[in-house]
């Protein structure tokens, strides 16, 4: 059974993750509830993982979490939602004894046939980069300790999973997940009691490759940018906003992952040609910002010739939305937004905060309009409710027609530009790309 907190979670996360990664896509995504496995994930997103793993996928999981958040008012909160603390070293306490406890926590769990999610890198890099950092030993080993707890009676899995955002922190983004075949820990019985410590190393090594294989990773974060804007001229791979919507995700991150190990395989410094392309391409996305132009803008400019009746037929479309989800939403995300910009140093935490937060008190603010819907419109509290459901797409309404707004002025402003020379740069770009870099 799944406790209180974490059931009401599971049902509305959804609902608001959806709004958040319309575009997703699950590969080989477990179908069971339970199942008494460890599934090792990527860190990318910070809070974002855990919400996005335990939403989008069928596995009830409990969380292994940072212990100084488990202060004594959100301690009660947490348990019930299924979140587990682990002690480091940093944390200055008596980390070995108190993660005894928890580990003995996570041998009860297993042992009752449930799930464990637990992030192997440990940390999330401060500035979002397809990478996987070196993968930790503590969710093996804590495979290893349940084992010997259980006598071995009961099989015990370890799976990987990679969560491949095109951008955590863009709304409308994509969200691609993958999950590696399990491996039954038990096979390792014999070795293991020869050589625990190697076996736990090796089974390590293992799940890291298992996750490397779920994922798009750059062995040199150096090289993150030149990956990227790769991706944001082809149009191909896994960038939030420089995509062809008629590639499918799942090709899309194929590409991305391929694209990554052939960088992986052939990008250094003694390579001029790359190198020479790479400091062209910073260069002219250098040009974009000084000229106050964003790629996909100029790219619909030239490709369309300019035209705006999609952004207009929107704003007309969307404005009657636009002033409900205005009216209902604005005031609480701007206080919401400014708070979290503010307490939060890192903002690899915004855009997780941001939603959690908005769901609850978006959602708590809004609940006197039931009543005034069945006082002043229309007497029924089952109309109310269902109003109040819809306040959300009114919000997402507010926020397309702001970003269709902008668009539209974008390219208001392009069209008194001279943009041949850019694009020129840019098409002789593409051209050296396809020349020098072979990836399908």
């Amino acid at each position: 059974m799944m406790r209180f907190l974490y059931g009401i979670l599971w049902f509305t996360l959804e609902y608001v993750l959806r709004v958040f990664y319309p575009r997703r896509k699950l590969i080989n995504s477990p179908k069971e509830f339970y199942g008494r496995t460890i599934y090792v994930s990527n860190h990318a997103a910070s809070f974002m993982d855990p919400l996005v793993i335990a939403s989008f996928r069928r596995p009830i999981v409990f969380f292994m979490t940072r212990s100084d958040i488990f202060t004594p008012l959100m301690k009660p909160i947490l348990w019930a939602s299924h979140m587990l603390p682990i002690y480091r070293q940093q944390d200055g306490e008596d980390t070995k004894g108190k993660n005894e406890e928890v580990f003995n926590t996570c041998t009860k769990i297993l042992n009752h046939g449930r799930n464990l999610l637990i992030f192997g890198e440990g940390f999330t890099d401060d500035v979002f980069i397809r990478r996987l950092k070196p993968v930790k030993k503590g969710a093996v080993r804590i495979g290893f300790i349940t084992l010997e707890k259980i006598n071995w009676k009961k099989n015990v899995y370890l799976a990987a999973v990679g969560c491949n955002y095109s951008d955590p922190n863009e709304m409308r983004s994509d969200l691609l997940i993958s999950t590696s075949d399990k491996i039954c820990l038990n096979e390792y019985r014999e070795e293991y009691l020869a050589n625990p410590n190697k076996v736990i190393s090796e089974v390590t090594k293992r799940v890291e490759e298992l996750l490397k294989a779920q994922l798009t990773h750059i062995e040199d974060a150096k090289l993150a940018p030149f990956h990227e804007n790769v991706m944001k001229i082809t149009r191909k791979g896994m960038n939030a906003l420089c995509i062809d919507k008629s590639i499918l995700l799942e090709e899309r991150w194929r590409y991305s992952q391929n694209l990554a190990h052939w960088f992986n395989a052939n990008v250094n410094e003694e390579n001029t040609s790359l190198m020479e392309l790479k400091n062209r391409l910073e260069l002219y996305f250098k040009s974009l910002k000084t000229m106050k132009i964003d790629e996909p803008s100029l790219f619909d400019m030239v490709t369309k010739n300019g035209i705006r009746s999609k952004e207009l037929a929107y704003l007309i479309v969307l404005f009657p939305f636009m002033i409900l989800g205005f009216l209902h939403c604005a005031l609480p995300y701007f206080l919401i937004k400014r708070f979290v910009e503010k307490k939060f140093r890192r903002r690899v935490f915004w855009s997780s905060v941001k939603l959690l937060l908005g769901m609850i008190i978006i959602g708590l603010v809004n609940i006197p309009f039931i009543f005034l819907f069945y006082h002043f419109v229309f007497p029924s509290y089952w109309l109310g409710f269902l109003y109040y459901l819809l306040i959300g797409a009114f919000g997402l309404a507010a926020y397309m027609w702001f970003r269709y707004f902008n668009r539209f002025q974008q390219k208001g402003k392009l069209k008194k530009m001279d943009l041949t020379p850019i694009w020129e740069e840019r098409r002789e770009i593409l051209v050296q790309i396809q020349t020098l870099i072979s990836v399908a």
